[in-house]
C-alpha cells in the first residue's frame, strides 16, 4: 500500500509537470510584463533620477558650486526624460493632476511669468510650503526653466540671483519628491508594476485591459506631440505661427523633447529583445507591423535632419514647410497606432486628454 501511495503521488505531480507544459502562454501578460521591466520602470528609474540630479543641481548654483551652465544641463537631463516619459503615462502619473505638475503646457497667455512674477512679488521669502500651495504653473519644469533661461531673469546679477533661488530650489524639491513618490508607486507592493505584470488585480481583470491601456496612453501621447507641434506652427490659429507656445521654447528644448518622446513610443513598440507592442501584432498582418517600424524610422531620422533651433526653423517659410513635413510624419504614426494597430491588437480607443484641444 506504500508503495502505491508513492506510486500515486509521482504520477500526480508527473501529470502536473506534464499539464503545466501544455497550458497555452498568455502572449498579452507576457508582453506587459516585459514591457514593465524592460522599458517602463528602468524610463521611471532614469526620471526620478533626473530629478534627483536636477534638484541637486538648483542647491549647488544657489550656493554658488555650480554654474549656470551646469544648472541648464541638469534642467535638460530632467526635461527629456519627462518628455520619454510621456507616452509611458500609464497608472498613478497619468491620474490626477501629477502631470500638470511637472510641466504647464500650453502656456497661451505666459502664465508661468506672471505667476512667477507675481508670487515672488508675494512671497519674496518663499518657503517650500508657499510652492506646494501653490499653482501647479509654479511647481513644474517651465517654472524652473524660467528662472534659469527667461531674458527677463539675470542671474549673474546678485540680487537677482537671491530672489529666484528660493523658487528654484522649491522646484526642484518638489519634482525630486513627485518622481520618488511616483516610482515608489510603481514597485510597491501590488503597485502598478505588479499589476501589469499578475492578472486579474485591482486595476485588471486580465491581461488584454492592460495591454489596451498601454496602447491607449502611446495614442494620447502622439496625439499630444502633433498638438505640440501645431500649436506652435499656427495649426490652431488659422495658419500664424505661435511660437511662443511651442514646449520648451525658452531652452530651445522642442524638438529634443519630440524626439525624446518619440523615441520612448519607440520603445514601448520594440520592446528590448522584440517583446514590445509589435510581439502582438498577428503573423498575417507582418506588413502593418513593416510600415509602423518605418513609420517610427522616418520620423525620428527627419528629425535628425531637421535639429536646429526650433526659433529658427519657425521664422521663415522653408523651416516652418519642414517643421510641418515633421507634423505629418508624427499624424501617420499616431493614425496607425489608433486605427490598425488597436484593430490588430483588438482594442477600442475612446476619448484621450487631448480631444476637444
Amino acid at each position: 500500500m506504500y508503495r502505491n501511495q508513492i506510486f500515486r503521488a509521482v504520477t500526480a505531480t508527473a501529470l502536473g509537470l506534464l499539464l503545466g507544459a501544455c497550458t497555452p502562454s498568455d502572449p498579452y501578460q507576457e508582453t506587459s510584463q516585459a514591457l514593465t521591466d524592460e522599458v517602463l520602470l528602468p524610463a521611471y528609474t532614469d526620471w526620478a533620477e533626473a530629478n534627483r540630479r536636477m534638484a541637486a543641481s538648483g542647491i549647488a548654483f544657489c550656493a554658488g558650486n555650480e554654474e549656470l551652465k551646469d544648472g541648464r544641463q541638469a534642467f535638460m537631463q530632467a526635461q527629456l526624460a519627462w518628455a520619454g516619459l510621456q507616452p509611458l503615462l500609464i497608472g498613478p502619473m497619468g491620474e490626477g493632476n501629477r502631470a500638470w505638475q511637472v510641466q504647464f503646457w500650453p502656456d497661451k497667455k505666459n502664465l508661468v511669468g506672471r505667476q512667477v512674477t507675481a508670487l515672488l512679488k508675494r512671497k519674496p521669502q518663499l518657503t517650500q510650503a508657499d510652492l506646494e500651495n501653490g499653482s501647479v504653473v509654479l511647481q513644474g519644469l517651465s517654472a524652473y526653466e524660467y528662472v534659469l533661461h527667461d531674458k527677463a531673469v539675470d542671474l549673474s546679477e546678485s540680487a537677482t540671483k537671491a530672489r529666484y533661488c528660493p523658487l528654484l530650489i522649491a522646484i526642484g524639491e518638489h519634482q525630486q519628491k513627485l518622481a520618488a513618490d511616483m516610482l515608489q508607486a510603481w514597485k510597491a507592493k501590488d503597485g502598478m508594476a505588479a499589476q501589469l505584470s499578475e492578472f486579474p488585480n485591482e486595476r485588471y481583470a486580465e491581461s488584454t485591459e492592460a495591454i489596451a491601456d498601454l496602447l491607449r496612453v502611446q495614442v494620447t501621447a502622439l496625439d499630444g506631440l502633433k498638438k505640440k507641434l501645431g500649436a506652435p506652427l499656427g495649426r490652431q490659429s488659422k495658419g500664424y505661427p505661435q511660437p511662443f507656445q511651442a514646449e520648451a521654447w525658452r531652452s530651445d528644448a522642442t524638438l529634443p523633447s519630440i524626439d525624446a518622446a518619440l523615441a520612448g513610443a519607440q520603445r514601448l513598440w520594440l520592446g528590448t529583445d522584440g517583446n514590445g507592442l509589435k510581439a502582438l501584432v498577428p503573423a498575417e498582418q507582418a506588413d502593418l507591423a513593416k510600415r509602423i517600424d518605418v513609420a517610427y524610422e522616418t520620423a525620428r531620422q527627419h528629425l535628425v535632419d531637421i535639429m536646429l533651433p526650433f526659433s529658427e526653423l519657425i521664422a521663415d517659410e522653408a523651416g516652418r514647410a519642414r517643421l510641418d513635413a515633421l507634423y505629418q510624419d508624427i499624424d501617420a504614426l499616431h493614425r496607425l497606432h489608433q486605427t490598425e494597430l488597436a484593430r490588430a491588437l483588438g482594442v477600442q480607443i475612446g476619448f484621450n486628454a487631448h480631444d476637444g484641444d
